[in-house]
């Protein structure tokens, strides 16, 4: 790496009248090496949201936040990634997401992110459950404070080098997509219709077409105690980590996701074109999404 900079430092006192010449094997060879070094690890990030077509006011809020740590002995990620949904037609619906948001980003970033390049990589996972599950506790006691008869879902990703701790409560949700398409749902809708989907009373169709889809039975602003969904899980190798209000799951069928992602230049473009396919199914409903994909 010396012998590197010392190159680069060189060039740059270079006159303007300076000759090339084909490199030398020596110097190829400290070229190669460059060239080769490892990377720091680090998060790709897209995000977008849209009202949708058929709503006047957004109810949905996100949250994207990253940073890197790297030095000769340790390369390090932190990612903080957040999508809530105001439950339509409860009065501060859009108040109460932004709320959730805050106060959850606020914790999270209060308590983890000064102290947290001193975090070691084989920290316990309870250390992280109890601090998302003070994160969501803090955010419900903020809702029913500022926002009285509004509720809103909340679903958070931390990203800590390659593990994902999610902290989740509604009907947002949060996939991991793997490079060969599969897509998979690694968070629990706390609805009515997907709680008798799972008790085997109704069909995925009836589900689809059920008048009580959007009614959900734990969510924040709620009066009745709840315990979030917490899990943590490594990264998917090569695939994305995605964020998503029912705008966009519950309007674009999710064999059409993954070759939207694919197809597009950047995860930035690849979230925009997901929001306008939703729009031109009908865009029934608010649209948020969060992509982050996590290079070594």
């Amino acid at each position: 790496m010396d012998k590197f900079f010392s190159l680069f430092k060189r060039k740059k006192n270079l006159p303007y009248d300076v000759k090339t010449a084909p490199l030398t094997d020596d110097q190829l060879k400290t070229v190669s090496m460059a060239a080769n070094l490892p990377m720091s690890p680090q998060l790709i990030i897209g995000c977008g949201q849209s009202s949708g077509l058929q709503r006047d006011i957004n109810e949905d809020s996100l949250y994207s936040m990253s940073a890197i740590m790297s030095s000769e002995n340790r390369n390090l990620v932190y990612g903080l990634f957040i999508i809530a949904d105001g439950m339509g037609g409860h009065e501060n619906g859009e108040l109460a997401s932004v709320v959730a948001v805050n106060a959850m980003s606020t914790y999270i970033t209060k308590k983890l992110y000064l102290p947290i390049f001193g975090i070691k990589q084989d920290q316990p996972n309870d250390a992280l459950h109890e601090l998302m599950q003070n994160g969501i506790s803090e955010s419900q006691q903020a809702v029913v404070r500022h926002a009285p008869g509004g509720g809103t879902t909340l679903t958070t990703a931390f990203i800590l080098g390659d593990q994902v701790t999610l902290a989740h409560v509604g009907d947002s949700r949060a996939y991991f997509i793997y490079p060969d398409g599969r897509m998979q749902t690694v968070t629990r809708d706390h609805s009515l219709v997907r709680r008798l989907q799972e008790l085997g009373q109704i069909s995925d169709k009836e589900a689809a077409e059920h008048p009580q889809r959007n009614v959900l039975y734990r969510a924040l602003g709620q009066s009745e105690p709840f315990e979030p969904d917490i899990n943590t899980y490594p990264f998917p190798n090569g695939g994305y980590l995605m964020l998503c209000s029912d705008g966009l799951w519950n309007v674009i069928p999710e064999s059409e996701i993954f070759p939207i992602i694919k197809s597009a230049p950047s995860l930035s473009v690849a979230c925009q074109r997901l929001i306008d396919a939703a729009n031109n199914a009908g865009g029934p409903d608010n649209i948020s999404v969060i992509l982050v994909q996590y290079l070594l």
